[in-house]
């Protein structure tokens, strides 16, 4: 059981890495100073959105599957 659990929190660790990294940046950081016209014009709204909602649900499984993998290895010393 221990073994599955930590496959998939492989898997989801991997997942919630690939996510994050394939989300556009929010700010320009310092290039903001002279204009940051493209932060209030950006595109692809909806993809944002669905990227952001997945990325909390897979940050949420990834925690509670932690935890769970946790207590499951405790449990079988």
């Amino acid at each position: 059981m221990a073994v599955v659990l930590n496959i998939l929190l492989v898997i989801l660790a991997i997942a919630v890495t690939v996510v994050i990294v394939i989300q556009p940046s929010k700010g320009e950081g310092l290039g903001s100073i002279g204009g940051g016209g493209q932060m209030f014009f950006a595109k692809n709204k909806g993809f944002e959105k669905m990227l952001e909602k997945v990325t909390a649900w897979l940050g949420g499984a990834l925690l509670f599957l932690a935890i769970m993998v946790g207590i499951v290895e405790k449990l079988s010393r």
